[in-house]
Order: structure tokens, then C-alpha cells, then sequence
């Protein structure tokens, strides 16, 4: 086992598998006593099942195996925790489409550039700059365990950025070459029952993405077409979502300029923020980053990027971002008397066009955004001022009946104005964010990092939200999906306790001052989380976490004016990882939900498989799931391995199980092909089967 809290010279990182300590394989002794012992005390009703369950795990104990492929944690961890956010269920997605990419386009940490390293998201801005500093100081990094050693850096961190780092400063292919790479992807998705003969499509889903590169330029294309949707609309013939741009990269005046379709974030993303949401993620080692952050759009959320065009332009150390979009998106319309469309009443958000009536919605509103971003880099500290206009083709009229609404923003005209900074001084961060929209509704933002010592980080966020603030494209921290009538305070800490044993947790408390959603009155919630990692050696991983969530609704059970109802629910996870070698690892998975007043409890039990074949270019993925749920309160959250740019984490609910088995083959040096079959079967309390499948595939080349 490799010590990561030393701080010996640089050069022993070079070889630090001399260091390991020797360990005993638990493959053998303790991992399938664990396994027995709880499939036999929580899961004894299942037995066929069970029975094949074990088998497989005692061949896999005896199995020779391979080596793992990396599969960062942090990506199911977040994903799931997005996923259970029923107010923002989609965001999850984002964050996949940038983790593809990092891994697509690793950081180049020994080039030093702080806007690059910031692409690696998880980190907060007292990393990236300690980083950047260290490399300044001391040369280039020779082992990514060097990174360790930094302060602000422990080993679950390192392990967390190995996937999406290069060490190298030059991979060969000079920046000015006019050298010309490309990439396609295809994806084809189909569930066979569950087609509606209502849809106006067929039942495929399709996706496909083209990026071609030659030096500093790049261009890119993406389509898609849900389940249900015509795949070619429109006169003339277009395919039902299409995205396009072009991009040019330097490191002189001009950093960046997108024709076309492009995603953007001003600082801490209160005031423009196509880019990644910032949410609150209760253990993640550090908060978002707070730089400005212009990037090419190739997600397909067809409703949150910007069209048109963006330059990033830099002067030693003053940055300013111009931008101009004029996109069209979907809205629900209100018509008047003669069925002219008077205005619109809220925002469509989904994509999904599959029937006639939700067709009509799409492309129904045109927006226009303009603005300018400026920061300047001094000594001490980092400012920067944005400002940013939207324009509605169609004025926005809030419902007056629903007191809920009577703070929303009415008209089709909103102005935003926004300031930010950040320090950092020894090991203290301290860093903030104030936006106003229409000189009338404030949301404010402030946070700090502090880095005690070399294994303890600690955060601390609070932020305030008026009732009113309305940004149409920006999102900052916070929990609410409209990131108003919200304030609150998030801590949470990251601590090395002793040697291979790490310490994550964090609480949030937030007010809600007005109605919501489903709650007639203001309202508060709580939401905590405590996580242990044990890492013994090299080969052997163990996790532990806690979840506690409380929220308040109305409770429709009397009468008149509804009551308060306060929802609790209590999530553990156990959590078993063997690596063998780099070629094969397996995971051991456990969770226990209640939830509260229902009384509801759920367990879930899952095997993981992963091999990689020596002697042929292939790799597989398996998965075995038991589940069992008494309501939909309890429900489960498992984040499944899938196609690139495709995620899948399924709400398991009832009593069944979820399996999944995706291959993937690799055509030599110039492609890769994915299928992955997927099936649920729920027994229902009638004791009918209720059997779900879903076959993907993918194509994947690069030329």
C-alpha cells in the first residue's frame, strides 16, 4: 500500500509500488463470509435466486483475474444523489457528459494553466491553485501519487483525478498542427414494451455525435431523437434535435471563439449558467470552482445552451467573455379567445415531442441573450463583473389564482447584474457572488475552504435567494430547481482519521420564506451525510455511508387548510470493491432505506463484475440486483455502467431484480463497439410478473 501522507522527495514517487505494504487476500476468507452472511439474514426470501447470486460469487472468488478499468466513484456517487433530487432529475446527465469528455480530453496539469485545470470540476479553486502553484515551485509532476503530497490533497481525491489527468506536457501532436483527427459516436436505444401507439415516431432512441479536430480548431455535430419522435421534422427535412458548432483555441489575446452552439458560466452560476449545475453535493471534497467557464455545447438538453456566438479574450491578467444567442425553446402557450397566443405560462423542459399536443410546444418561444463577463487577476485577489439581458418573443404571464406564483417573474424582459470574487491567503479560501435581476431581487452567495491541516478540508456555503429572483439561464448552489425563495447553510468536511481510513461528511439546513411546491406555507429542510473509506491495500476498497433527509409537505389528510407533514427518510450503504489486478475487479453492494411517517423500509442487494479478456480485445460489464421495497417512499437508486453519452440509474421500487450485462469490443486501434441488455422484473402484490428490458447499442470511431 502506497502512504500518501509523506513528504519525502519526489523522485520516490517514481517508484512507489516498492512501498507497498504485503497484504492478505481477503477474497478467500472474509469477502465471501460477508456475502453469505447477509444474503442469508436479509435476503432468505429470494432463494432461487440467491442460489445463482452465490454460485457466481464463488466462481469469481476462483476465477484468475485480470485488471480494473478505473471507474471513479465520485460518477455513480454523484449521479445517484442527483437522481434521488426529484426537483432537477435530469441534471445527472451533465455531469456524465463532462466526465466523457474529461476522459476524452484528459488536463494537462504540468502545463500549469489554471482555466484548464478547473475542467476537472470537483475541485474547488483552493486545489486548482495549489496545484498550479506547486508545479510552478517545485517542476513537473512524474507520478500522479505526487499529488498527494500537495496541500489540499489526499489519496480519495488523487484516485478521484486519476481518470482525467495527463502528466504529459506535449503528447506529440502540436497545437498548431493542421494534423486532422476525428471521432463518431452512435447510440440506438430501444424498450420493447413499452411503446404507446399515440407516439408520432417509432420507439427508438437515437443518438448520434461527430467532433473533428485539426490543431487549435475544432467542430462538432450532435443529434437526437427520443422514443416516440419523428426522426426528420420540419420543412426542410432536419432531424428532430440538432447542435452544431465551430471552435477556435489559443493562448495569446484570444483564448477561445464558438460559432454556433455554446454552454457558459459566469462564476458561482447565479446569473448565467448553461454549464454544470451547481448543486449541493453533501460529501464531494470541495465546492464548484468559481471561474468563468465558455466551452462548446455538446449535451442535448434542448432548451438550456446558448446559440449563436462567444469569444474569450484575455490580457495579461484582465478576462473578458462577449457573448450573443438567439435560440428558440419550448413553452406552454396561453391562448386567448380567437386562439391567438397571448403568452406563455411556464417553460417546457423535458424535450420529449413524441405526441401532437407536446409538438406544439416546441421551438414556440424565442430568446435572445446578449451580455459581457469581466475579471481581473490581482496579487491577492480575483474580481469579476458580468452583466447579461434576455429577451422573451413572448411575454411570460404568471398564474394570479395560485399564491405560489405571486412573486414570479412577469413580461419578457430581464436584466442581470452580478459581481464576484475570490481569495485565497496560506490555507483559507474565501470566495462570494452577488447577482440582482431587474435592479429589484438579490441572490447572494458566499462560501470559504480552510486546510487546518494536511488531512482535514473544510467547507462552508451559505447563500440567499429572494423570493423573486428570476435568472432564465443561470443556476447557482443551492437546492431548489429555480434557485429562488431559498436560503440556507451547507458545511461538510473531508478528514484523514488514520492511515487508509478517510472521513466524509456534510449538513445542509435551508429555509424556504414562501409557499412551493406541494408545501402552502414556508418550510425548512435538513439533509446530512456521513461517509467512511477504508482503503487497506491497493486491491481492497470498503465503504460505509449514512443519508438522513427531511422536508416538509402538505398533508391533504383533513379538511380546509392543509397541514404540515414532515418526510424523513434514512439511506445506509455498505459497499465492497476487490481489484485482483487491472484486468478484473468486483463489487459487493448493500443499501438499507426507511422512510418516515409511511414506515415504508427497503433493501437492496448487488454484484458487479467487470473483465477485461486478456487473449481478445473484449470487455465485460454484469450485474446482478436483488431488491425490495414496501412503497415507492422507499425506493432505490443504483447508477448503472452504460453506453458513453448514455447514463442509466434506475428508482427500483417493489419486490424483483435489475440486471444488466454490456460488452464491449475493441476494432483494433481505430474503434469500439458497446451492446448492453438490460431487464427488471417486479412481482407485483398480486403475484402477476412485470418484465421490463431494454437493448442499447453503440458504435464508436475515430479516424
Amino acid at each position: 500500500m502506497i502512504f500518501f501522507n509523506h513528504k519525502e522527495h519526489k523522485g520516490l514517487h517514481k517508484e512507489h509500488k516498492g512501498y507497498c505494504l504485503n497484504q492478505i487476500c481477503l477474497c478467500d476468507t472474509l469477502y465471501p463470509a460477508f456475502v453469505s452472511f447477509v444474503v442469508k439474514k436479509y435476503l432468505f426470501s429470494f432463494k432461487q435466486k440467491l442460489i445463482i447470486l452465490i454460485a457466481l460469487l464463488f466462481l469469481l472468488c476462483n476465477a484468475s483475474f485480470g485488471q480494473a478499468e478505473n471507474n471513479n466513484e465520485i460518477i455513480s456517487d454523484i449521479a445517484e444523489e442527483l437522481a434521488a433530487e426529484d426537483n432537477d432529475p435530469d441534471a445527472a446527465s451533465l455531469y456524465l457528459e463532462y466526465f466523457n469528455d474529461l476522459i476524452e480530453n484528459p488536463v494537462k496539469i504540468n502545463l500549469m494553466d489554471e482555466n484548464d485545470l478547473s475542467r476537472l470540476f470537483f475541485l474547488s479553486d483552493f486545489q486548482v491553485k495549489s496545484l498550479a502553484d506547486y508545479i510552478r515551485r517545485t517542476g513537473n509532476v512524474v507520478s500522479v501519487y505526487e499529488i498527494a503530497s500537495i496541500p489540499g490533497f489526499d489519496q480519495h481525491t488523487v484516485e478521484m483525478m486519476s481518470p482525467f489527468i495527463s502528466l504529459k506536457v506535449n503528447d506529440g501532436v502540436s497545437s498548431d498542427s493542421l494534423s486532422v483527427r476525428s471521432t463518431l459516436i452512435t447510440n440506438f436505444i430501444l424498450k420493447p414494451g413499452e411503446y404507446d401507439t399515440s407516439y408520432l415516431g417509432s420507439p427508438l432512441k437515437i443518438l448520434a455525435k461527430y467532433r473533428i479536430t485539426a490543431g487549435r480548431f475544432s467542430a462538432g455535430l450532435t443529434t437526437e431523437k427520443d422514443a416516440g419522435e419523428k426522426f426528420f421534422t420540419g420543412s426542410p427535412l432536419f432531424p428532430e434535435f440538432l447542435s452544431a458548432y465551430t471552435s477556435y483555441s489559443g493562448n495569446g489575446v484570444i483564448r477561445k471563439i464558438i460559432l454556433g452552439d455554446f454552454s457558459l458560466r459566469f462564476g458561482s452560476g447565479t446569473s448565467i449558467n448553461t454549464a454544470m449545475r451547481t448543486g449541493i453535493q453533501l460529501t464531494a471534497p470541495g465546492f464548484m470552482t468559481l471561474r468563468d467557464n465558455l466551452r462548446p455545447y455538446t449535451s442535448t438538453d434542448e432548451n438550456n445552451f446558448f446559440r449563436g456566438a462567444a469569444a474569450d479574450l484575455a490580457v495579461r491578467n484582465a478576462e473578458v467573455i462577449l457573448f450573443y444567442s438567439r435560440n428558440r425553446i419550448d413553452a406552454t402557450p396561453v391562448l386567448s379567445s380567437d386562439s391567438v397566443i397571448s403568452s406563455i405560462m411556464s417553460f417546457y423542459k423535458s424535450g420529449l415531442h413524441n405526441t401532437s399536443s407536446l409538438l406544439k410546444k416546441k421551438d414556440l418561444l424565442t430568446e435572445t441573450v446578449y451580455g459581457m463577463s469581466l475579471s481581473y487577476n490581482f496579487s491577492f485577489i480575483r474580481v469579476g463583473a458580468n452583466w447579461s439581458e434576455t429577451w422573451l418573443s413572448i411575454p411570460l404571464q404568471r398564474n394570479a389564482n395560485d399564491p405560489e406564483n405571486i412573486h414570479d417573474f412577469e413580461g419578457n424582459k430581464n436584466r442581470l447584474l452580478s459581481i464576484n470574487y475570490n481569495t485565497v491567503s496560506g490555507r483559507i479560501m474565501i470566495y462570494g457572488e452577488m447577482t440582482v435581476n431587474n435592479f429589484r431581487n438579490l441572490a447572494l452567495v458566499n462560501g470559504a475552504t480552510l486546510r487546518p491541516s494536511d488531512r482535514l478540508l473544510v467547507n462552508v456555503l451559505w447563500r440567499k435567494y429572494s423570493n423573486g429572483f428570476t435568472a432564465f439561464n443561470g443556476k447557482g448552489p443551492g437546492n431548489s430547481s429555480s434557485a429562488a425563495n431559498e436560503q440556507g447553510i451547507t458545511g461538510n468536511f473531508s478528514f484523514e482519521a488514520a492511515k487508509h481510513l478517510f472521513i466524509s461528511a456534510g449538513y445542509d439546513v435551508t429555509h424556504y420564506p414562501w409557499l412551493k411546491y406541494r408545501c402552502s406555507f414556508p418550510s425548512m429542510s435538513r439533509k446530512g451525510e456521513i461517509e467512511l473509506r477504508y482503503l487497506p491495500s491497493e486491491k481492497l476498497n470498503f465503504e460505509f455511508s449514512y443519508d438522513y433527509r427531511y422536508s416538509m409537505i402538505n398533508n391533504q389528510k383533513t379538511t380546509g387548510i392543509a397541514g404540515i407533514e414532515g418526510l424523513e427518510s434514512r439511506n445506509f450503504k455498505w459497499l465492497l470493491r476487490y481489484t485482483p489486478d487491472e484486468n478484473s475487479a468486483f463489487t459487493t453492494r448493500i443499501n438499507y432505506k426507511t422512510a418516515y411517517p409511511s414506515g415504508s423500509r427497503g433493501m437492496l442487494l448487488l454484484q458487479d463484475v467487470y473483465h477485461k479478456f486478456g487473449r481478445v480485445p473484449v470487455t465485460v460489464w454484469f450485474r446482478y440486483c436483488l431488491f425490495s421495497t414496501e412503497s415507492w417512499d422507499s425506493r432505490l437508486y443504483t447508477y448503472e455502467n452504460d453506453l458513453l453519452y448514455s447514463f442509466s440509474i434506475p428508482a427500483l421500487s417493489g419486490d424483483g431484480s435489475r440486471s444488466y450485462i454490456m460488452v464491449k469490443w475493441d476494432i483494433r486501434h481505430f474503434g469500439e463497439v458497446r451492446i448492453k441488455y438490460g431487464f427488471t422484473e417486479v412481482t407485483e402484490k398480486s403475484g402477476a410478473g412485470n418484465f421490463n428490458d431494454e437493448v442499447k447499442l453503440q458504435f464508436r470511431v475515430w479516424f
